[in-house]
This record gives C-alpha cells, structure tokens and sequence, in this order.
C-alpha cells in the first residue's frame, strides 16, 4: 500500500498527486482555475488593505501561497490565500510599530517578516507532530471570537464604504469616529453609492445565484461606473496603476526590537490558521472522500507562508469560501490553484493597469461581505438553547476581541478554551447510584428518584480525574455522604470514569480510609481501570485500603457486600443502614 511505504515521507504530497495526475482532470481543472482568479483578485487586494498594506501585495501573497501549496499541500481541492479572519490580525501586529506618518515599506517588510515567522511556526509544528494545538480553541469560543471578528472588520471598513478616513485604534473608537466623520459631512455620496450598491449585489447574487461569481460581477460594474459617472471626479477614491512586474526574492530587515511583538502576534495568528485549515481540509474531505493529513497540512500552511514572506506577502490560511468556488468550477487537483497563479503573474506583467479604475469602496464592499460570512448568530442561539455556560463562554471571547482588540482577543478565546477544560476536571459530575427494576446497571438517583438501594451501601461515581484541584472536594462530598444515622457500612466508589490519580489526591484519599474507618466505614472500590489501580499501588495506598476492598465490576462487590449482610434491595424512601 502506499501509506506503507518509507520513501513516501520525502515525496511532497504535491509530487504524488502528479505522479497519480489524470488526463481527464486538465479541462476542469483549468477552467476551475480560471474562475477562481476572478475571485482571487479582488479579495486578494482588499485582504491586504485590510491588513493595512499596499493592494499589490495581496495579488504576490495570492501567487506564493498557491504555488507552494501546490508543491507541499495534501489536498487536492484546498485554495490558500489572504483571509478576512486573519488581516485584522495582521493590521493589530503591524500597525502599532509603524511610525504615526504610515511607511508601506516598512509595513510591508515587518508583514513579509511576520508570514516567516508563522511558516516557521506552522512548520515546526507539523514535523513535531503537533496537530492538537488546534484544538486549544473550543467551539463556543471560536464562534464568540469570529462573531467579534465580523462586528471589528464591519466597523473598521465603514469610513472606507463612505468615503473618507479615521486615524482611530479599537472598535469603539473607530466607531465613534465614523460617526463624527458622518456628522462633520465628510462622507462622499457617489462612494456611499457604489459601495451600498456593491454589497447589495454581492449578497442578492450568493443568495440566488450562488454558482454565478458575485464579486467578479461587482468588480467589473464598479469599474464600468467609474468611467461611465467618474467616479473619480466626484470624490471617489481609485486602486489606481499597479506596479508592473513580480517582486524578487527578498528577506525582510525589521529591528531587533520589532521580534518579541511579531512574534506574539505570529504565534496567535498560527493558532488560528492552523485551526481554519484544519477544520476546512476536514470538511472538503469528508465530502470528496479524501483522507485528512494534519500534520501535512500543518507543514504546506507553513510553506506557503514561508513562500508568501520571501516575496513581500503577508499571512495566510485555507479559504473556504474560494475552495468552494474551485469546487463548484470543476476542480480536480491543486493545478487550480497553479494555473490562478500564472493567471495573476501574467496580470501583473502584462495588464498592470486592469484594476486601476476599481473604486475603493468596492474593495470595502468585499471585505463587508466577508466578514458577514465570518458572524454565526445561528450558532451563538443554539448555544443559548443547548448550553447556558458555552454560550456565556463564546459572550466572553466575544467581547474580549470587540473591547480589547483583536490579539488579547484570541488570547481570551484560548485562555477560556483552557479553563473550561479545567473547570470541568475541578467540578466533575458526581452522583448516588441505585438499582432501577428493568434496567441493567446502575443508575444515577437523581435521574431515577425512586431507584432502589441496600440498606448500609452508598455507590457513589465522580465522573473525572482525582487531582490536585479537586481532591479535597471529592474527599468532603464522601464524608458529607455518611453523616448520616446509622451511618452506612460501605462506601462504595464506581471508579471507571476516575482516569487518574495524581499524589495529592492520593495523600487525600489515604486521610479518608482512616477517617471512614475511624467510624465503622469500608471505602471500597469498582471497576478501577487497571492503569490506576497500578498508581495507587505504587502510592502504598494498600497500607491502609484493605486490598480485599478492590472488585473488578460493580456486580461483583455489590454481591459481596450483600453477602456480608443479608441486606435486601428497597427504594430509597425505606431504607435504612443495616446495624
């Protein structure tokens, strides 16, 4: 099988889909190819505006991303480029060491330095086998945390959509700036105009029409306004004349005191690119039945972001929104991407120009779309529904990106993925069970009030680990369970779920068996996994824990106890401690 064989780690993933390329692939995938440029321009200038860097180096970061993807991807449909979820991201890290004059090389140069860094990252992580770290981001967070995604990026493109600028930092201030910016009359109606007009279009043609190519559509009416109206006569800012040509290989020189801030940033927009592609190569996967290579997709993430900062890129992740196009075009194979890559270099060298006419507002109209894609209200109300603490979870990553920015905000999302891990392992469920006439097993008397019990036996199961953290509550929650007269002869742990037991929560459990016994009481356990088990021997703990007190399943120690006591099942409500 080829999985099985060992030369097969030093083919790129690219390379293999060559070798295995069909003929009958090369029509689809070139008109797939072709299509995907017309998206792949537009967004891929107004991706990096929103970054805060020239238009022109969105269309380099497009041809880099493709064609290393191309060489190192192992998916065949996956398109990588600029992201919406990732230029405010960008514009967070690099703005604020550039001077207050704005200088685009210099942001262009900290932006290629941040793309190599987050290639570096991604790269390790995918060698080291490190595929888990995308899973630091929980579910209900990462909705919280696009959510104020969206609100961020649709409020920092309202003066543009207008019209004119502000040189305020941060949701609110951005918004109360556009909101003098429209009171002092600064905005522009002919820009108001097309750029109202390019979302409403844009979105009544994805709702609609969905295999027609919206943007496109948008793009070439906003340019045939601008010369039909002139636009720019009326106020209206351009693109204006690209520069001609393909940048050359270049390493970025930043500062010394420019790293510990790039590299913050690099590390949170990794995380996040890292989970986009994942969670997208999962997705096209399971509908074109491909396998998912995490650690592969790690690596050519990597890659084409290493690509993308040689040549004055910027970050990038997977697209959904753009593989979906490529699919819906007929794509076979990454020479999708290829061929919209040679697309955009023969542009570039060729038609300089073509986009010179594009009004800005347009460029705002497409990021504003965008980000509208990002919002998931459906996914925040179920959470309402379904689970009251997610749901405050995803309010809190939220807010954390809408009032502190769009760093600390993927800070909090991560921050709080981790403590609600954590907070489940501190307050596990943990419940009485009792015998339910009709159904094997044993069952929580919280669910079955009426559930029957022996007179002298409490079974009692923690659903979580024994740590450090919650050891001591465990240990309360036990003794609380035999205040009570008579009280009983047996406490009896259902111990499966316990997975672990660290020191601390041995010492603990080494102070119960001498409490309970202090009073008469058995601490006993069941169906202790064996890896456990072991632990607990190596702590001593049998010193104290009469070895005898250990039973492979719940059955089995119930038995023994009615045994030793004669006692008979009763429900709840009558039974009493057998004396």
């Amino acid at each position: 099988m080829p999985g099985d064989d060992p030369t097969r780690r030093f083919v790129p993933p690219g390379l293999r889909t060559l070798l295995s390329y069909r003929r009958e692939w090369l029509v689809k995938d070139v008109v797939a190819g072709i299509v995907l440029t017309t998206l792949l321009v537009p967004q891929g200038m107004a991706y990096a505006e929103l970054a805060g860097l020239p238009a022109i180096t969105g269309l380099y970061t497009s041809v880099l991303c493709l064609l290393a993807y191309a060489v190192f991807g192992p998916s065949r449909i996956l398109v990588l480029g600029p992201d919406s979820s990732l230029g405010p991201m960008i514009a967070a890290t690099v703005l604020p060491l550039i001077a207050s004059g704005g200088d685009s090389e210099r942001a262009v140069a900290l932006a290629s330095m941040l793309s190599l860094m987050v290639g570096a990252i991604t790269v390790l992580a995918g060698v080291c086998r490190l595929g888990f770290i995308a899973d630091l981001i929980s579910k209900p967070t990462m909705i919280g945390y696009m959510n104020g995604l969206a609100l961020t990026i649709l409020i920092g493109q309202l003066p543009k959509l207008f019209g004119f600028k502000t040189d305020a930092d941060g949701l609110i201030d951005e918004f109360r700036a556009f909101v003098r910016g429209l009171a002092d009359g600064k905005a522009v109606p002919a820009a108001v105009a097309v750029g109202v007009t390019g979302i409403v279009l844009i979105l009544v043609l994805q709702r609609w029409l969905p295999k027609v190519p919206a943007v496109l559509i948008m793009v070439v009416l906003a340019i045939g306004a601008t010369s039909l109206f002139d636009l720019g006569g009326h106020g209206v800012s351009l693109v204006g004349e690209l520069p001609r040509g393909f940048p050359p290989l270049t390493l970025p020189h930043i500062g010394l005191d420019d790293v510990g801030p790039l590299f913050a940033g690099a590390l949170g927009i990794a995380l996040v690119s890292l989970a986009d592609t994942i969670s997208n190569a999962s997705a096209f996967a399971s509908r074109t039945g491909q396998e998912v290579r995490g650690n592969e997709e790690m690596t050519a993430i990597g890659a084409a972001n290493v690509a993308a900062g040689l040549f004055q890129g910027f970050p990038v992740s997977t697209s959904g929104s753009r593989t979906a196009v490529a699919e819906r075009a007929g794509a076979r194979s990454q020479l999708t991407g290829v061929v919209g890559a040679g697309l955009i270099i023969l542009m570039l060298v060729l038609l300089p120009g073509l986009f010179r006419n594009l009004p800005q507002p347009a460029l705002a109209a497409v990021v504003i779309t965008a980000s509208l894609s990002l919002a998931d209200l459906a996914g925040t109300a179920r959470l309402w529904k379904q689970r009251r603490t997610e749901f405050l979870l995803s309010i809190s990553a939220f807010l954390g990106v809408a009032l502190l920015g769009v760093l600390p905000g993927i800070a909090i999302a991560v921050g709080l993925s981790i403590l609600n891990v954590f907070r489940r392992a501190w307050w596990p469920y943990n419940t009485v069970l009792g015998r339910v006439p009709g159904l094997p097993g044993y069952h929580d008397v919280r669910s079955y009030p009426d559930a029957q019990q022996l007179p002298g036996l409490v079974i009692h199961r923690f659903d979580g680990p024994l740590f450090f953290a919650n050891a001591k509550a465990f240990r309360n929650e036990l003794m609380q369970l035999t205040r009570v007269e008579p009280p009983p002869r047996w406490v009896l742990l259902a111990a499966e779920p316990i997975t672990d037991v660290d020191t601390t929560a041995a010492d603990e459990l080494e102070e119960l068996d001498e409490a309970l016994n202090a009073q008469g009481i058995s601490l006993v356990f069941a169906e202790l996994k064996d890896p456990v088990r072991r632990k607990i021997e190596q702590y001593e703990l049998t010193r104290t824990i009469d070895p005898g007190h250990f039973f492979p399943t719940l059955e089995a120690a119930v038995a023994a106890y009615r045994e030793r006591t004669g006692a008979q099942w009763t429900t709840a409500t009558e039974a009493r401690p057998v004396g």
